[in-house]
């Protein structure tokens, strides 16, 4: 089969399982680097390159032709969906924006699904490329 046959496939099949509902996902580090290994380890199988053969990231990279891309392919989806939500004015958009009343909870804040997106760009700008489709490179 030809090599970007399979690399559709992949794309295609293997990640939208992979990412299923990923737009409401919060990632921690670990969670990013489990996505970035399993990636990987898609290019891996489907080249056949086993672990034994000491070959590197890459190296796997350049054999295939990809760059790392699960996540960035998360990240847009949660500005498409995050877009969608502030579009309308509903009670998740308020969720989301964290201005719910009443007391704050005890203890340390916990990592809201937004604070990834925050960290690539500010919140506005983040809030502006999710509402109105804007590439944020």
């Amino acid at each position: 089969m030809n090599m970007e046959l399979k690399k559709r496939i992949i794309r295609c099949l293997v990640w939208s399982v992979g990412l299923y509902a990923a737009e409401t996902w919060t990632l921690t580090k670990t969670d990013r680097d489990r996505i970035e290994a399993f990636e990987l380890s898609l290019w891996r199988k489907m080249e056949r390159i086993s672990w034994i053969d000491k070959v590197s990231n890459v190296n796997v990279l350049k054999r295939v032709d990809e760059q790392r891309q699960m996540l960035e392919s998360n990240r847009q989806r949660k500005l498409r969906w995050l877009g969608h939500i502030l579009r309308h004015d509903s009670f998740l958009g308020v969720i989301m924006e964290g201005r719910m009343l009443g007391n704050t909870p005890r203890g340390a804040p916990r990592i809201q699904m937004i604070d990834d997106m925050i960290n690539h760009k500010d919140y506005v700008g983040c809030k502006r490329a999710g509402i109105y489709g804007y590439n944020m490179r």
